[in-house]
């Protein structure tokens, strides 16, 4: 493929990728530099291809505000100590979540419900909305979370223009955790053109989620929102070591959600309070619980319930739970409170999680309060038995000495060889197309009324207004999959939308939706080359059969698959 995306700007230096440093200071570098890294490259041809445009297009619709990204974020990392913790993850992160978002966004045909005409003239709008909203998901960091200076002691903020002078950078150290999601509003009119605003605000829906999506109010940023949701967690999943696979699973907010409800079940079922030997303590403003034992606990409940992309380190999971909001951070912005319990003659000094109590009962009773004592020790290193001396040294030292000055000599991508695997264009959307794009399947109209079927089949099974594994159900959960029970399915498809008889009044148009719905290849044909399967019903009096169709990837229609109906059995 050409790197035509490589050439030099006009009045833009042509300086190497691996720059040199002043005097522990960094080098502002040109876009076109930044993005020459060879992972970079890689992710710009996956989105180069997803996006199926010609060079011009591409470059006006989606390389301009990559390359004006890359000149705001430079060498900054996306967060401290969790994913992408290093001196440029930041944009490594954004251009996976615009790959992610845009390979996840072949699956849908948008707006939902519109006429495929619609849904065709309007597919390039939605596409780079998605792009914009995955690529701009994090930008409020660099304005709130971290503190840049130059050389000059000057404070750099995002909002007065790219980086222009060597820099340094720390985290500020009294950051408040949700801010960043807010703050995007300082600095997506720099990154996108006034042009590319005017053109999306001419789609009322688009423009009313990725207004949603841009405020950090994603409850109301439907499917654009959730489709950056998703790319961030397989983007994260996969930098950390987790399974990017089942983190699509997982409904929005899911982590936080599961790591309250495990506190929760923790404090309330297992852990003991209050007394020697316990693992927390409640006084009457704060629940005190040992910072070890309690993540240990809590990652090993959660791997339990199936839990995926839990940290395996526990200073990651401090951090995670520190950015949820679900425990209070120190005077010095850290998730860890060194204090001492006083009980009578009973003293000991712990490392502690410090929760609001109501994030644990709410309006439940609570327990007793301790009658003694726990009292903060600020300005004493801290103990966690988790990271070695040397890690706890630098998450430790005073913020002058924690600016990062290079890219770490072990970094590696060897984690976006997996990434890019999972990225792979699947067959049972490929439509003839070598892009599988969803335009080119949109286009044309069998095509496109397969795909508003499977369209409808996921809001059915989303909204539960199509019943699963009920008697007269036409949709079961079979050998791990979801089984289509043939013609029910397509028949109920063609009744609530009579405009496909209208088409052609001479044929069933259930039929016709049956054959092209097979034209997708989204099924799983038999070892004979068939596309019907059976399934034996095992009833209280006789048996029966089913015959239907295995999807063949059923989390593109669901974010999670029902156990496997106990009734149905698959025949060879």
């Amino acid at each position: 493929m050409k790197r035509w995306w490589l050439t030099f700007q006009k009045g833009e230096a042509a300086e190497p990728a691996s720059t040199p440093f002043v005097e522990g200071f960094l080098l502002p570098q040109s876009a076109e530099s930044l993005l020459a890294a060879d992972h970079r490259r890689k992710l710009l041809e996956r989105i180069w291809r997803y996006t199926a445009l010609s060079e011009a297009q591409f470059d006006r619709l989606y390389l301009e505000p990559i390359r004006c990204y890359a000149r705001f974020v430079q060498q900054l990392p996306a967060s401290e100590s969790h994913h992408h913790a290093y001196p440029g993850g930041m944009l490594d992160h954004g251009l996976e979540l615009v790959a992610c978002s845009l390979k996840l966004r072949q699956s849908y045909l948008l707006p939902s419900g519109a006429a495929p005409e619609d849904q065709a003239a309007q597919a390039d709008a939605w596409s780079a909305a998605i792009a914009y909203g995955a690529l701009l998901h994090d930008i409020g960091k660099i304005a709130v979370d971290l503190q840049v200076e130059y050389q000059s002691a000057e404070r750099w903020h995002p909002w007065q223009g790219p980086l222009c002078q060597p820099y340094r950078f720390r985290y500020h150290p009294g950051r408040e955790y949700k801010l960043h999601g807010a703050a995007a509003g300082l600095l997506y009119t720099q990154i996108l053109s006034p042009a590319l605003l005017d053109w999306l605000s001419d789609y009322p829906e688009l423009w009313s989620q990725l207004l949603f999506l841009l405020a950090d109010h994603y409850e109301h940023a439907g499917t654009l929102g959730e489709l950056v949701l998703q790319a961030d967690r397989v983007s994260t999943a996969q930098n950390i070591g987790g399974n990017p696979a089942k983190a699509l699973q997982a409904p929005k907010h899911s982590l936080q959600h599961h790591l309250l409800t495990g506190l929760r079940h923790l404090v309330k079922n297992e852990f003991k309070l209050n007394q020697p030997g316990s693992a927390g303590w409640l006084t009457e403003d704060h629940l005190w619980l040992v910072s070890k034992t309690t993540t240990d606990k809590l990652r090993a409940h959660l791997l339990a319930q199936a839990v995926d992309g839990i940290p395996s380190s526990n200073i990651a999971l401090f951090d995670e739970l520190q950015s949820h909001g679900l425990v209070e951070s120190t005077p010095e912005g850290k998730a860890i409170w060194n204090a001492t319990v006083t009980d009578s003659d009973w003293q000991h000094r712990f490392t502690f999680l410090r929760l609001q109590p109501g994030l644990i009962w709410a309006g439940d009773h609570r327990p007793e309060c301790f009658a003694g004592t726990v009292e903060p020790m600020m300005g004493h290193p801290l103990q966690t038995g988790e990271a070695s001396e040397s890690a706890l040294e630098r998450r430790q030292a005073p913020a002058e000495e924690q600016l990062p000055t290079s890219m770490p000599l072990n970094q590696d991508f060897d984690y976006l060889d997996d990434l890019m695997d999972m990225l792979q264009e699947p067959a049972e959307f490929e439509t003839g197309s070598n892009t599988g794009s969803l335009k080119a399947a949109a286009s044309q109209s069998q095509d496109a009324v397969g795909l508003a079927f499977l369209e409808w089949l996921r809001d059915g099974i989303h909204t539960h207004r199509l019943v699963i594994n009920d008697s007269k159900a036409k949709v079961h959960t079979v050998d791990g999959t979801f089984f289509l029970v043939t013609p029910g399915i397509f028949q109920r498809y063609a009744s609530e939308h009579p405009e496909l008889a209208a088409e052609d009044p001479e044929s069933e148009a259930w039929r016709r939706l049956q054959r092209q719905f097979e034209k997708l290849d989204a099924h799983v044909k038999k070892s004979n080359g068939q596309n019907i399967w059976s399934c034996k019903v095992r009833g209280t009096r006789k048996a029966s059969l089913l015959n239907g169709y295995l999807l063949r990837d059923a989390m593109s229609i669901s974010g999670g698959l029902p156990t496997n109906n106990p009734f149905l059995t698959l025949m060879p």
